[in-house]
């Protein structure tokens, strides 16, 4: 990244990331879809706003092409998202995001747009509640945790659906993770739509991306990872399977070169720092 760089900051969060391709000169447009996340980097990097190196827009990253071409922007150098949540909307109890405290079941990236958790948890049926968590959780006791969550109806808080969770569970029962986790994933996911965003965003990234420019992805769990690892992959091939003959296919030119052949993860002394970070899963391709 250099001073003649534009970049895309698809998950704004707490404007880390943003402030690093700042101080290398690079202008930025910056999205989030949390709103708190937006006045907390406008506040931070306000210096960068009113010199017009930084544009912040309050978005979902799917809409990206669509924001890029409001702002004039045709071609990129660098699209990073990082995604999941960010440690402020963790540490906010009214988010719902935790488990570990108590707070409104909400879990919406964006308060003012959709559904919430507590919707899903008490309006869905026990059926419909087992498969999500199965899917997106990938937990194999799903069925047992729908049938506690619809029995302990009406779920208003966090700490209500933990307590229904870890009683499907049997108790914790010294548990390296909480037993409520994959379910408070799954969740997020789906109240947040955020497996259908990714694989919206990637061909949106390509399309905005010039040749040399690269895209970068960080992913916590399993579910994204896959997605991209997978989109990369084909994207990075020389040979296209054709859907008609399982066996068959063509050749073709790649439109990326993977920059990363496995994911980067973080040092023994980066998670030191930053716990969070021992689960992140870094990918990155540059456009040919």
């Amino acid at each position: 990244v250099t001073a003649q760089s534009t970049v895309i900051d698809g998950t704004l969060g707490g404007g880390g990331h943003t402030r690093i391709f700042l101080e290398q000169g690079a202008r930025v447009l910056g999205l989030d879809a949390d709103p708190a996340a937006i006045r907390r980097v406008t506040d931070a990097l306000g210096g960068y706003v009113a010199s017009g190196q930084l544009t912040i827009v309050q978005s979902h990253f799917e809409n990206v092409t669509e924001v890029a071409a409001s702002l004039d922007i045709r071609e990129i150098d660098v699209l990073l998202v990082d995604l999941g949540t960010s440690s402020f909307q963790l540490e906010t109890p009214e988010r719902g995001f935790s488990f570990q405290q108590e707070g409104a079941l909400d879990m919406r990236f964006d308060p003012t747009q959709g559904g919430s958790a507590a919707d899903i948890v008490n309006q869905w049926t026990e059926t419909e509640i087992a498969d999500l968590i199965y899917r997106y959780g990938e937990d194999r006791r799903s069925r047992a945790i729908a049938r506690a969550i619809v029995r302990s109806r009406p779920i208003e808080s966090t700490t209500q659906l933990a307590q229904a969770v870890e009683r499907a569970m049997g108790g914790r029962r010294g548990a390296r993770i909480h037993p409520a986790t994959q379910t408070f994933q799954a969740l997020r996911i789906a109240v947040n739509r955020e497996l259908a965003q990714l694989e919206s965003l990637l061909p949106q990234a390509l399309a905005l991306l010039k040749p040399g420019g690269r895209l970068g992805v960080i992913a916590f769990h399993s579910l994204e990872d896959r997605i991209v690892k997978q989109w990369m992959a084909q994207e990075a091939s020389v040979f296209a399977p054709d859907p008609h003959h399982p066996f068959g296919g063509v050749e073709r030119a790649p439109t990326i070169q993977l920059v990363t052949r496995k994911p980067v993860v973080a040092s023994d002394a980066e998670i030191n720092i930053n716990p969070r970070s021992r689960s992140a899963r870094l990918r990155v391709a540059e456009k040919v």
